[in-house]
């Protein structure tokens, strides 16, 4: 399945924002956002206004980047549960993990339960 260039780019949109989010400078840009902001309170009387200012900001981010990092984070897990399947077919492993995170909850539990068991009879003198 090929990706159209709007996801293309929406996708390394996405990565670069999440990766970037998450550095240093990043940390300190939000940090000195907040201390100008702290800074004008006094200029403003901290009004209404003013305090609207942050939450209106800060909402708008948070909200958007939600999806942003929720996108990358959705292209990182399928890519690692293609790997481990990978590895499972690989191996002498278990064939029917292959795909395990499609299956409904009952499924997993009724699996974990299946996979439980068998570690405690292979630990079984």
């Amino acid at each position: 399945m090929s990706e159209t260039p709007n996801q293309h780019w929406f996708s390394r949109f996405a990565s670069e924002t999440a990766t970037n989010s998450g550095r240093p400078w990043a940390f300190g840009l939000a940090a000195a956002f907040v201390a100008g902001w702290l800074i004008t309170g006094p200029i403003f009387g901290f009004s209404d206004s003013w305090q609207l200012v942050m939450n209106t900001i800060s909402s708008i981010v948070t909200f958007l980047m939600v999806f942003l990092i929720q996108n990358a984070q959705n292209r990182d897990s399928t890519a690692l549960q293609l790997k481990l399947d990978e590895l499972i077919r690989a191996t002498a492993s278990r064939k029917d993990l292959v795909g395990i995170e499609d299956m409904s909850e009952p499924e997993l539990q009724s699996m974990r339960e299946v996979v439980e068991k068998s570690n405690r009879a292979s630990r079984s003198p």
